[in-house]
């Protein structure tokens, strides 16, 4: 796409380079006309500054825009918006489905209304990665990487036809095949350019920063290579794609500073989880981290981008370290050196490049940690943020057994705790009890991006294969790496035949376990578990562990590093002290203790340099696009329209557009509402709109069923996000939701009111459907955190759902919400559904939406109670700016960006 000559600011300059001349938009010229010092701002917020010089037209983006952003200041308490055009779209295949679902039905609603469907054609570079549809269903077998990939493609083969048809439909899109890695890792390895160049219309080429958007919320991993992204709503990144700039509030900057370096034993993982503690604590929601001090130079890039990954956990917008030193070494070993060139250049010229004498900037707020402070850890049972350390792994275990579930503990009694149960399983008599490990997976953007974890995984499973030891037969494990440059350094360093012994197989290149994907357990564990109502254990190298995320049988679920999860592997319990209790015994019956196994540092640094090649990266990524085999041979279907399928059971047209017209409907205010769904704190985006499982008994299954589909060939719910008739009553279908509506409960049951008839959410909404009731959903404080899952929003839309009022929102199913137009109400200080008495049995009104809307203007919510009396209360609109405003009032982010491309 030619970049228009625009220079409104005079801020256009040429620049030698390496690679030839470029045009760049000079941040000095700003700093020089507002009067400003450009080093005391963040190095993100100067990365938006460019931005938003580069795309000043006087329209989508003003002057007065650069100058806001130019005078950001770490005191500013008003919300201000402000503009940002991406320079490119990520997506990953579970989320991207249903964004080329949505172009697809654009292009049908621009025919019926007379134009040209080809209008509808992202404007912007978009890649989409394959990678969450592979799924665990063989391991610890030389066959699984083999075996698994034939399954996916079986599954997924009517969602890669029309994957295929978007290749070839739509231009400015690009499809990774499956079986390539994982979508933040191969956008860490090849797809981050850190410069990014384009023609000009004057015939030139303009250089910029590299930055994006990416409908996964772990996007954010690519800040630690000095690229400014983040996740957002599929709904979001459409409207980027066609051309509209991302609006979202000035953010606040947090700095956090780091020092020292890491001791002995201790991995980027350990240190994910404080930072990640660290921040939740502190309150970054909605924020930017930016890290800086010494501490960084001794950190490389894949230690950053382990701590940028996890940005959505700690809940920052971004978790951004600036381009230094390190980041050129990175492009160089990962055979991008005329890259480096070109990004050293650029980022030295405009002022964006680290060093250690470049002055801290001014920040909104610090925290600090010296890394030699960091041990060994792990995360959860329930929640990333919830970090124990491995010392005290046993008895926060054991102590949790025994706490309330109000407080995230399983609310067992002292008679449950001694329960086990007998299994024979793969031949070797085993027991099962309270805190057996079943799953253990070395999975996930997070640590398979991360080398020296990987090593180290590997360097323990040599040392423990050496001993004789192996995993308890009932441990289901497996080795997802997340590229195959992965699996050339260890199979260099002579490291993948003992993962391999130990039963880490690699099973396939993919999120996997971490996404929900583990597969199923073997029957008579599963049975076992059950029967015992035994709290089981996973233990995984993953981001997220939020109940019934991992596996349906797994109500323990520990982040760990891939070293740890060996170990887990070995021990097959997380009730255990490594410290005083051994993972197994050798062949010679000695006790094997973890530290017997443990690597050094230096072993890892010296096999790591031995085994990496800048080689692998170029051979791997050679021919990214077009070397799987497989996908090569799926027939692709022609023309600009897909030709949809009523008979499909993963693509179908969605209702969005179905009534579009020119003109939208006036937003009107809810009178009469039910509550469909109350819930407390925490409620992610995996409550609302799960990825893995699709149970037999549910409206989903029960769908699929009718349509002929077996229970073998259900797939999850995340591979069927092109089809809104599954994902509809998938919503709220989580096994572990607690609706407060029937205390007690768990998973997908509401009550329908006044009857009282208790029914699946997706049967009750029919029923209110039935006499047109809107309805409503209470929530407690932040709703939606997690994914960047825009059918959390999608689904409740369609089920009827036309506000959710709660105490507080995840940042981007808050902005989901809007673009579906959703209206999210946020209850006024001090007040809860708890503190106004409200039940959730209540008939609410809102009112005040139909006058002038304004940003987070407040609005009179009425609730009438079963006894006739009344309350009243404000709440506030969430509409945090005013385009956000004019979202709600069409309808939709994309039924705006509809309007006024067929109106232009």
């Amino acid at each position: 796409m030619n970049v228009p000559a625009r220079d409104p600011l005079g801020a256009r300059f040429e620049l030698s380079t390496p690679r030839g001349p470029v045009t760049i938009h000079r941040l000095d010229r700003v700093a020089e006309r507002f009067g400003i010092t450009l080093e005391r701002l963040p190095f993100s917020i100067r990365i938006l500054i460019e931005s938003a010089l580069r795309n000043c037209d006087e329209y989508q983006v003003s002057s007065a825009d650069v100058e806001r952003l130019a005078r950001w200041s770490p005191t500013a308490t008003e919300p201000v918006e402000i503009p940002f055009k991406p320079a490119r779209v990520i997506l990953q295949d579970f989320t991207g489905v249903p964004c080329v679902v949505d172009l697809a039905a654009m292009r049908d609603a621009v025919q019926r209304l007379g134009a040209d469907a080809r209008r509808i054609n992202p404007l912007v570079p978009v890649d989409l990665v394959i990678d969450h549809s592979v799924q665990v269903d063989v391991f610890g077998s030389s066959l699984a990487l083999e075996k698994n990939a034939e399954i996916e493609f079986e599954r997924n083969r009517e969602r890669y036809e029309f994957l295929r048809w978007g290749q070839k439909a739509f231009s400015n899109f690009r499809v990774v095949p499956p079986a390539t890695g994982i979508v933040h890792q191969v956008n860490l390895e090849y797809l981050a350019q850190g410069v990014m160049t384009s023609p000009t219309a004057d015939g030139g080429v303009v250089a910029y920063p590299d930055t994006l958007v990416g409908t996964d919320s772990h996007t954010t991993m690519i800040n630690g290579l000095g690229v400014v992204g983040w996740g957002v709503g599929g709904i979001e990144a459409e409207a980027v794609m066609l051309g509209q700039p991302l609006y979202l509030v000035m953010p606040q900057v947090v700095g956090f500073k780091l020092s020292g370096r890491l001791r002995e034993g201790v991995t980027a993982t350990d240190l994910v989880l404080v930072v990640t503690q660290m921040l939740r604590k502190k309150g970054v929601v909605d924020k930017f981290v930016e890290f800086f001090g010494p501490g960084l130079s001794s950190m490389g890039i894949a230690d950053r981008a382990t701590i940028a990954n996890m940005a959505p956990e700690y809940g920052a917008t971004i978790g951004y370290f600036p381009v230094d030193a390190e980041t050129l070494r990175y492009f160089e070993r990962t055979n991008r050196s005329d890259q480096a060139q070109l990004v050293e250049a650029y980022y030295k010229a405009q002022g964006l490049f680290r060093t250690d004498a470049t002055p801290d900037p001014e920040f909104s707020d610090t925290l600090e940690l010296d890394l030699a402070q960091v041990e060994p850890s792990l995360a959860g049972p329930k929640r990333p943020q919830d970090r124990v350390a491995l010392r005290d792994m046993k008895s926060a275990f054991r102590k949790g057994l025994t706490t309330s579930v109000k407080e995230r503990g399983y609310g067992l009694g002292e008679s449950d705790l001694a329960r086990t149960v007998a299994i024979g399983s793969n031949g070797d008599p085993a027991v099962l009890a309270h805190g057996s490990v079943v799953i253990a997976a070395i999975t996930s953007c997070t640590n398979t991006s991360n080398p020296s974890v990987m090593i180290g995984a590997g360097l323990v499973a040599k040392k423990a294969a050496a001993l004789g030891l192996k995993p308890r037969s009932y441990v289901k494990t497996s080795l997802a790496p997340g590229s195959k440059v992965v699996t050339r350094y260890l199979e260099a360093a002579g490291l993948l035949a003992p993962l391999e012994a130990v039963g880490f197989d690699v099973v396939g290149y993919g999120c996997t376990t971490c996404i929900g994907n583990s597969g199923p357990l073997a029957e008579p564990i599963a049975q076992a578990i059950t029967q015992g109502n035994l709290v089981a254990a996973a233990v995984l190298s993953g981001n997220r562990n939020f109940e019934g995320r991992v596996n349906p049988h797994t109500r323990a679920n520990y982040l760990a590093s891939p070293p740890l999860v060996v170990a887990y592997a070995l021990a097959g319990t997380v009730d255990i002290d490594f410290e005083t209790e051994p993972l197994g015994t050798s062949r010679d019956g000695k006790p094997v203790f973890l530290r017997d196994v443990w690597p050094s540092q230096q072993e890892i640094v010296t096999t790591l340099a031995a085994a990496l090649k800048p080689e692998q990266f170029r051979e791997e990524y050679g021919n990214v696009f077009d070397g799987n085999p497989r996908w090569n041979e799926i027939p692709v279907a022609g023309g600009d329209r897909y030709r949809w399928d009523a008979t499909s059971t993963y693509i179908h047209e969605p209702p969005f557009f179905s009534t579009f017209g020119l003109e939208p409907a006036p937003v009107a205010d809810i009178a009469g509402a039910r509550v469909l769904v109350m819930v407390g704190d925490s409620v992610t985006t995996d409550h609302i709109s799960p990825a893995g499982d699709i149970a037999l008994d549910s409206p989903a299954g029960r769908w699929l069923k009718a349509q002929g589909v077996e229970k073998k060939d259900f797939n999850s719910y995340g591979s069927r996000r092109g089809n809104d008739l599954v994902m509809v009553r998938g919503t709220f279908a989580n096994i572990r939701l607690k609706n407060l509506l029937v205390p007690g409960s768990e998973g997908n049951v509401t009550e329908h009111l006044p009857s009282g008839e208790k029914l699946a959410i997706f049967d009750a909404s029919e029923k209110y459907r039935a006499t047109a009731t809107p309805l409503l959903v209470l929530a407690g404080k932040e709703y939606g955190s997690g994914s960047s899952r825009d059918w959390a929003a999608k689904g409740t839309l369609l089920l009827g759902v036309r506000a959710v009022l709660a105490e507080s929102y995840e940042r981007i199913h808050r902005s989901n919400l809007v673009g579906m137009g959703v209206l999210p109400l946020q209850y006024e200080a001090g007040h809860t559904a708890e503190s106004l008495g409200l039940t959730g049995r209540e008939t609410f009104d809102v009112g005040g939406l139909g006058g002038r809307l304004e940003p987070r203007q407040k609005v009179k919510v009425r609730a009438a109670r079963e006894d006739g009396s009344v309350l009243e209360f404000n709440a506030i609109a969430r509409l945090d700016t005013p385009v956000d405003v004019d979202y709600y009032k069409n309808g939709g982010i994309l039924q705006t960006v509809l309007r006024g491309l067929v109106r232009s």
